[in-house]
């Protein structure tokens, strides 16, 4: 595995990958970032005196492209929740601090469009294959500018980079069910966020769930991201020496959202490991020792209550501190020339394509779904049947007003129970298809509308 994994620090930096479509490389610069939530009542209940829960406390750094970033730290440390305040995923709390996208200020209405967010659960419609997938994705979030052709050598690029062609025509199934392995799904999500052309791209634990082969070959794929010069952050837990080292610099934080290093990793994790055997008190790696685990067990919270330190003071009073304060305040000013980047609207496409896109896929959603399609013209055939059977010729008799009332009765009956029926066959794939839907617009490719319109005319 090893050497699989290798392959991926030694990528082909000549040959230009997934790049039909120009993109402009962007870095993220953040400082000083805090972030709080209400008090939760239960901590109240407790004798917390503090409104406000502070998870971030302070945070800054600087990612830029073509640089692999590890977002790491033990559970509760705040990984997911710095990438989710970055990418302007957090919809409560209260959020302080700078944000710039190289240098000039982040504008969240239209982030989306120069920026990708893979989630840790990957979510797909079932009903669709790889490609299908693909070429919605690009439809609806490359620019309108981009024409058919192009787009489609663009997928076809993509699927490449992240080793889906194989996979082409295979539905994406359900998780667990059938369909993709969780490993395919896993380069499903990250191909569909790469169709859209973004300058940075979040990951949330590529690797989770995964065993070591699979997750060499995810972050194969990632390495190939980023070697395409694209600004690359991922939160990561437990990887193993081979993984770990396919990165170039880590962001570690602390429990209570505090950085304790930030800074590259060096070959085998050399200035990682220099930097913290250089605390007093602090235990030497053992030979072989995965580095990825060694820091995590020396900055625990035990380890720092028994040598008497707070590795985030540590850090704040290094060298590589104020290495990365000036790097910051260089990433955050802009580049002589160049311009901040500007969209028109918040949506690639019109409300128009957008509508057509929605209709385009839930129309392949419902025809390939034949448990949910064909019982419904089945179940609709045998209540019409049944139906015209026992209130045959009814509609003619109109001489009484009790004629009139079981007329109007039958139509009731006959409504009432259709209209049940398909209610209740519906729910578990709208079911399945909301989250989808959670999903497609946070990532801006479409307003509820278009969405709306789809699932009624299907």
């Amino acid at each position: 595995m090893s050497s699989r994994v290798g392959s991926i620090n030694g990528s082909n930096q000549n040959k230009k990958r997934g790049m039909v479509l120009p993109f402009v490389p962007l870095s993220i610069t953040f400082d000083n970032i805090r972030y709080a939530v209400d008090m939760p009542q239960e901590m109240k209940a407790q004798g917390v005196a503090q409104d406000r829960l502070e998870l971030l406390k302070g945070v800054s750094g600087a990612f830029r492209p073509g640089v692999l970033t590890a977002l790491m730290g033990i559970s509760g440390a705040g990984k997911t929740t710095l990438m989710d305040v970055l990418a302007g995923r957090k919809t409560g709390g209260y959020i302080e601090g700078a944000i710039t996208i190289s240098g000039y200020p982040k504008k969240q209405e239209t982030f989306a469009r120069i920026a990708g967010y893979c989630e840790q659960t990957d979510i797909h419609s079932p009903h669709v294959t790889v490609y299908e997938s693909l070429q919605y994705s690009a439809w609806l979030r490359l620019p309108p500018e981009v024409d058919s052709s192009t787009r489609e050598m663009f997928v076809e690029e993509v699927m490449e980079l992240v080793e889906l062609v194989p996979l082409k025509e295979a539905l994406v199934g359900l998780p667990g069910v059938n369909g993709l392995s969780t490993e395919q799904r896993k380069r499903l999500t990250i191909a569909v966020e790469l169709v859209a052309n973004p300058s940075i791209i979040f990951m949330d634990e590529p690797t989770s769930g995964l065993d070591a082969r699979a997750a060499a070959i995810v972050m194969r794929t990632v390495r190939n991201t980023v070697d395409t010069g694209r600004t690359v952050v991922c939160t990561i837990h437990q990887p193993s020496i081979d993984i770990f080292d396919a990165f170039d610099e880590l962001f570690l934080l602390k429990r209570g959202g505090e950085e304790i290093y930030v800074g590259p990793l060096g070959r085998h994790s050399s200035h990682l490991i220099k930097y913290f055997e250089g605390i007093d008190g602090v235990n030497k790696i053992k030979d072989g020792y995965n580095p990825a685990t060694w820091m995590l067990e020396v900055t625990s919270t035990g380890q720092e209550a028994a040598l008497g330190v707070n590795f985030a003071d540590v850090y704040k009073n290094s060298e590589l501190y104020k290495r990365n304060k000036e790097l910051i305040k260089e990433s955050s000013k802009p580049i002589p020339g160049s311009s901040d980047i500007h969209f028109r609207s918040q949506y690639s496409q019109s409300f128009w394509t957008q509508c057509m896109a929605c209709l385009w896929k839930q129309n392949w959603s419902y025809w390939r779904n034949p448990p949910y399609t064909a019982v419904r013209f089945l179940f609709t055939t045998v209540i019409a049947l049944m139906f015209g059977t026992i209130f045959w010729d009814m509609g003619s008799k109109r001489g009484k007003e009790q004629d009139l009332f079981n007329a109007m009765g039958s139509m009731y009956a006959a409504i009432l129970f259709i209209g049940v029926q398909n209610a209740t066959s519906v729910q578990p794939v709208v079911s399945i298809e909301r989250t989808v839907f959670y999903r497609e617009r946070a990532a801006g490719m479409y307003s509820a509308l278009p969405y709306a319109f789809g699932q009624v005319q299907i």
